[in-house]
C-alpha cells in the first residue's frame, strides 16, 4: 500500500515510554514509581455527585464552553485567587485538550514556542505537529526557572511562553522573584504566557506563585485529574482575563469541531469537587516527598522538589546515560521513566511517588543498591 499516513504522525516519538513498557512486559509484580497519576481513588462525595447527575439525566451534551453552573463556580473561583475581574472560561476535556486547543489557536507554521527543559512530554510533540518550533531553555542541574535564558531565547517568531508548575516531570515550584521576572519579559515583548497548573493542589511548602498573579496575558490552564483522582472522567478548564477573550473565543470555535463538550456528568461532578477538601490527601504526598528525598539523597544527586508527585533524579557515574540506568533498573523489577522522554538531555530519571509508601521504600531499596553496586 502506498504512504497513506499524515507526515505529522512522524513527528510524534513514543518510543522512550515504549521501551520501557517492552522492558517491563515480562516483569512479575513489578515495583512501579512510573506512573503519573494519583493513587487514591475519587472522594466518594464526588462519585455521588457524578451518579446522581447521570441518573437525574445529565447525559446530553453541554454548551461547548461547559455547563453555565460550573463556568460561575470557576469564575468566582479565579476572581478570589487571582483577583480577575470577569474572567473568561472554557471548560474543556481535561487539560490535554486545552493544550491542544489553544496550540490549534494559536500556532502556525515557524512560530516558535519557549519552554522549559525537561518539559511535559505532550508540549513538544504538539507543537511539531502543527508545524511550530519548540525553543527549548536548559534549566539543569537545578531546574529552576531562568528568565534571562526565556528573555535571550525571544525572536520575532515568538509566539508563546510556556510555563509548567507544579512542573512535570521536575516536581519544581517557581519562586514569586523568578515568576516575576517571566512576567516582565513577556509584557516587554507582548507574548502570551500559558501557565499550565494541573498539578496545583500539590504544593507542599506554601502557595504555588502563579503568573496569573502578575500579567494580564496569562492562560491559566487548570483541571480536575490529579487534584481530585479524576484522571479518566477528562476535566479541565482554561481561564483569561477578558483582553484575552478573541483567544477564548477560537478556543470554544475549535472545540465546537473537536471535543464537542466535556463529559457533561462529570462537569456537574466537578461543581461539587471544587467544595471537596484534598488537604488529607495533599499531607500524606508530603510525606512521600520526604521519603524519596531523604532516600536518595545520600547516593544520588537529587534536587529537593515542592510540589506533584515526581522527581527527577540524576543518573549515577556508572551509567554512561539514564535510559541505561533505566534498563538496569527494569532488570531489577523496578520501573522508572528515563529523562530523555521529557528532555532533550539523558543524564537523569524520573520517579513518581504516586503509589503506597511500601512500594516507595521497595524502590528506594532497589535504587540505591544499584547506585552502589552498578
Amino acid at each position: 500500500m502506498k504512504d497513506v499516513l499524515a507526515d505529522r504522525t512522524k513527528l510524534i516519538d513514543a518510543s522512550g515510554i515504549r521501551k520501557v513498557f517492552a522492558l517491563a512486559a515480562s516483569l512479575k509484580d513489578p515495583v512501579n514509581l512510573s506512573i503519573g497519576l494519583p493513587d487514591f481513588d475519587v472522594p466518594d462525595d464526588i462519585k455521588a455527585a457524578a451518579i446522581a447527575a447521570i441518573q437525574a439525566g445529565a447525559n446530553r451534551y453541554s454548551q461547548t464552553s461547559g455547563d453555565s453552573e460550573l463556568i460561575e463556580k470557576l469564575g468566582a473561583q479565579v476572581t478570589a485567587d487571582y483577583a480577575w475581574a470577569d474572567p473568561q472560561i472554557m471548560v474543556t476535556s481535561g487539560v490535554s485538550g486545552a493544550l491542544q486547543l489553544i496550540f490549534m489557536s494559536l500556532i502556525n507554521p515557524g512560530d516558535e514556542i519557549i519552554l522549559a527543559d525537561p518539559y511535559f512530554v505532550i508540549y513538544k510533540h504538539m507543537v511539531n505537529m502543527l508545524g511550530g518550533k519548540c525553543v527549548f531553555v536548559d534549566t539543569y542541574p537545578d531546574f529552576k526557572l531562568p528568565a534571562h535564558k526565556i528573555a535571550d531565547a525571544i525572536t520575532d517568531k515568538t509566539k508563546l511562553i510556556i510555563l509548567n508548575a507544579p512542573a512535570n516531570p521536575t516536581g519544581m515550584v517557581y519562586s514569586e522573584e523568578d515568576v516575576k521576572a517571566i512576567a516582565q519579559v513577556a509584557a516587554q515583548n507582548d507574548i502570551i504566557v500559558m501557565s499550565d497548573e494541573i498539578y496545583d493542589t500539590f504544593c507542599y511548602d506554601g502557595p504555588c506563585p502563579s503568573i496569573a498573579n502578575y500579567y494580564d496575558n496569562t492562560l491559566l490552564v487548570k483541571g480536575f485529574s490529579k487534584s481530585y483522582a479524576m484522571t479518566g472522567w477528562r476535566m479541565g478548564y482554561v481561564a483569561a482575563k477578558p483582553q484575552l477573550k478573541f483567544v477564548m473565543e477560537e478556543l470554544a470555535k475549535i472545540q465546537q469541531y473537536t471535543f464537542v463538550c466535556a463529559p457533561t456528568p462529570f462537569q456537574k461532578a466537578a461543581i461539587a469537587a471544587l467544595d471537596t477538601d484534598m488537604s488529607e490527601y495533599v499531607d500524606a504526598y508530603r510525606i512521600k516527598r520526604d521519603m524519596v528525598y531523604d532516600g536518595l539523597k545520600d547516593n544520588f544527586k537529587v534536587v529537593k522538589t515542592s510540589g506533584a508527585f515526581y522527581t527527577f533524579v540524576q543518573k549515577p557515574d556508572w551509567a554512561e546515560s539514564a535510559t541505561e540506568f533505566v534498563k538496569k533498573a527494569i532488570e531489577n523489577n523496578l520501573l522508572i521513566i528515563p529523562g530523555n522522554v521529557f528532555s532533550e538531555q539523558d543524564t537523569h530519571f524520573r520517579i513518581s511517588y504516586a503509589t503506597t509508601n511500601e512500594k516507595i521504600e521497595k524502590g528506594l531499596e532497589i535504587l540505591n543498591n544499584l547506585a552502589v553496586k552498578g
